[in-house]
């Protein structure tokens, strides 16, 4: 049996399995979740795939996406608003 397993991991360290795979540059919420484009706002919590690393084992597949916070400023750009 083969398994693929997918996992966020946050800044600071902490890992959480997820659903499926993630796009590189895709924004997720707090759950890994992806966020439908354009924002309805700036004021939530929202995270960047920035880094993604695939351990390959005889079993299956280990799916790592590495997370960076977004601050409210840099979300602006996907409310469809300008600073």
């Amino acid at each position: 049996m083969f398994l693929n397993e997918y996992f966020i991991v946050f800044p600071e360290g902490d890992v959480q399995e997820i659903r499926g795979r993630l796009s590189l540059n895709e924004i997720v919420d707090i759950n890994g979740n992806p966020l439908d484009l354009p924002l309805k706002t700036n004021r939530m919590i929202a995270f960047r795939v920035g880094r993604i690393k695939v351990n390959e084992n005889r079993g299956g597949n280990e799916t790592f996406h590495f997370l960076e916070l977004l601050s409210a400023q840099e979300l602006l750009v996907y409310t469809g608003n300008r600073p």
